[in-house]
């Protein structure tokens, strides 16, 4: 758990980062061989990508990276659950490990909406730990939204 704070320290400063540039402050980083080999943040609405998450992000930084689609004996650490997209490019990429800060009970897909990652006729098995930096995690979100609102 300790290793779990570290890293998760690095997908909160992607978060800020995103926060910075106007996006939901959302951060992600993959660690393989106790290194990162990639990381993300939120860019939906600078690219006018829907697809541009955090996740998305890093994961196809790590393809490259790695020269392989398939990112065997890696972890990612996001601040937020994965939605419902990224959960599956993350079953697709065969990560080992998913580390996440906090859930989304509106819309993400590792047990608050629906659990993706625990539907049983899926091939890969993901390890998954929960709860990392929660407080920062979900103050940084509320934040945002909150100013958002106002």
């Amino acid at each position: 758990m300790k290793n779990d704070v570290y890293w998760m320290k690095y997908a909160l400063y992607f978060a800020k980062l995103a926060k910075n540039s106007g996006e939901i402050p959302v951060g992600a980083i993959i660690v393989k061989n106790n290194q990162i080999i990639s990381f993300g943040n939120n860019n939906s609405i600078k690219k006018n990508d829907p697809t541009a998450h955090a996740e998305i992000i890093a994961l196809r930084k790590a393809g490259k990276y790695l020269k392989n689609y398939r990112l065997l004996n890696t972890t990612m650490y996001v601040t937020l659950e994965p939605c419902l997209m990224c959960s599956g490019a993350i079953i697709i990429s065969r990560i080992s490990r998913l580390v996440f800060s906090t859930y989304n009970k509106k819309s993400n897909s590792i047990g608050s909406f629906i659990d993706l990652l625990g539907i049983y006729k899926i091939n890969h098995k993901i390890r998954i730990n929960s709860g990392i930096l929660k407080k920062e995690c979900t103050n940084i979100i509320k934040k945002f939204f909150s100013l958002k609102r106002k």
